[in-house]
């Protein structure tokens, strides 16, 4: 055990070492290189080929003011929040933010009344160059900090101690998730005085004075304590004690161990709270989400009309009945909505409960209604349902009230069904594109249907929206789960 903890930089106390915070600082300053850079490039490449005149100045502004709205815009949204490792997307955010900081800086120059003085060559090559060097900085800057951080020059040594091998392996997994390069755990302690044992991976480094010692020594950063059911004085004693010792100390709740990651940190002002549920799509993504909505529906509607009265044409040519068939399935906040589609199978034979499932060659489906479901075409009048604010265009699909997944109702077959009414069901969803559209006749697949639901939730963006919208559109074609 000690021929491992040598082979870590030593750190002694009062030398000043650079957690993964410093990280935040680097990533402003790679953004305004980024601008910087694009700025002189974009000259230089400007009068290589172009080579007409302009004005400097004006340009020069007008690149600053776009860099502060940018910066401000990332820093608003935390953009900039420690490197963690996830792999997130290390374009789709950013380019979002500069096409905003964009906007907003051409709506400057336009209320400035400068906007004709500008040179459109100059403006686009500026835009492009910017655009360009941002997504490979933060490639080349995430695997530069993932270096720094790997041989120790930024980052943490970090050992737990836990109340048990059990718990402290439930904590190492629980970072493990994660995936934080910067943190790299040394083992844990507990209250037993033998060292040296491997247990799940876990390296036993011994009672807490061994602990003490390694924090004296400078061979450790942090500890986090995992003891739910410690007492106040001998939590007292412990921080005491390390805290002289310099290192950071960091206490987990028991709420952590039982939620898991199914909770966020939030604070009230200053005060930390566990946000084990929020509200999704709130505030300005809310406002967004329903704007999409209505334009783009309105859009489809008039871009589709053609389309639907054709099907309301042969659907009436073909059977007696009305056109429209109406059916009360669950929306938002569990409340009842009545969904529109066009009639597909025979007025007589429909089931307007949503007990008896369609089938692949169900006798009750029309000519006109296996063409129209195999191509979706049924559920354009859907569109209408997006207007009146009961639907939107991409969410959770909504399920009639009496549905079933073999003999069971869904709600009562799928834990957790309820949540993923949590938002507006969608005329398509993710789960749709992800190869679960149609029958789902099994439990395995009723569970993993409202998996995708629950992460589009959690995860909901308009890049997300649109992009389900064009994979919809795809999947029509050769989806063979439809009929």
């Amino acid at each position: 055990m000690r021929d491992h903890l040598t082979t870590l930089p030593r750190r002694t106390n009062g030398h000043l070492r650079f957690t993964s915070n410093v990280v935040r600082t680097l990533g402003v300053l790679n953004d305004v290189g980024c601008f910087f850079l694009a700025f002189l490039l974009t000259i230089i490449f400007y009068e290589l080929t172009i080579g007409e005149y302009y004005d400097g100045q004006i340009h020069q502004s007008a690149a600053i003011i776009l860099t502060i709205n940018f910066l401000l815009i990332r820093t608003s949204r935390d953009g900039y929040a420690p490197f963690k490792g996830q792999g997130e997307d290390v374009g789709g955010a950013a380019m979002a933010d500069f096409l905003l900081a964009t906007t907003l800086t051409i709506l400057v120059v336009m209320q400035l009344g400068r906007l004709a003085e500008f040179s459109l060559g100059l403006s686009l090559l500026f835009t492009s160059f910017v655009i360009i060097l941002l997504f490979l900085s933060r490639i080349a800057f995430r695997r530069l900090a993932y270096i720094l951080m790997q041989r120790g020059f930024i980052g943490q040594r970090v050992a737990v101690y836990a109340e048990s091998a059990k718990l402290a392996g439930k904590v190492t997994q629980l970072i493990n998730l994660e995936r934080l390069p910067h943190l790299r755990m040394l083992g844990y302690a507990d209250e037993r005085q033998q060292k040296n044992e491997v247990t799940d991976g876990m390296v036993h480094l011994g009672g807490f004075s061994a602990l003490l010692d390694l924090a004296r020594t400078g061979q450790l950063d942090q500890v986090i304590l995992a003891v739910p059911r410690i007492s106040q004085s001998r939590l007292d004693e412990i921080t005491e004690a390390l805290s002289a010792a310099s290192i950071d100390i960091c206490i987990l709740p028991r709420e952590t161990l039982e939620l898991s990651t199914s909770y966020r940190v939030n604070y009230l002002g200053s005060l930390p709270v566990f946000a084990v549920w929020q509200q999704p799509m709130r505030d300005i993504d809310g406002l967004l989400k329903e704007t999409l909505d209505y334009v783009l529906a309105t859009l489809a509607l008039l871009l589709l009309s053609p389309i639907m009265i054709l099907t309301a044409l042969a659907i009436k040519l073909e059977s007696r009945g009305p056109v429209i068939f109406r059916q009360i399935r669950v929306g938002f906040n569990n409340n009842e909505i009545s969904v529109l589609k066009f009639r597909s199978m025979y007025a007589d034979l429909g089931d307007v409960s949503g007990v008896k499932r369609t089938e692949r060659n169900d006798a009750r489906v029309t000519r006109v209604g296996k063409f129209i479901r195999r191509t979706s075409i049924d559920e354009l009048p859907q569109l209408f349902n997006v207007l009146k604010g009961e639907m939107s265009l991409v969410g959770p699909r909504p399920h009639a009230t009496m549905m079933r997944v073999g003999d069971k109702f869904y709600f009562d077959a799928v834990r957790g069904y309820a949540a993923r009414h949590r938002v507006k069901p969608g005329i398509t969803g993710l789960a749709q594109v992800r190869g679960l559209r149609g029958e789902i006749a099994t439990t395995e697949r009723a569970k993993q249907r409202v998996e995708y639901d629950i992460y589009y939730i959690e995860n909901w963006s308009p890049l997300l929206d649109i992009r389900i919208m064009i994979e919809t559109i795809i999947k029509i074609a050769w989806d063979k789960d439809a009929y």
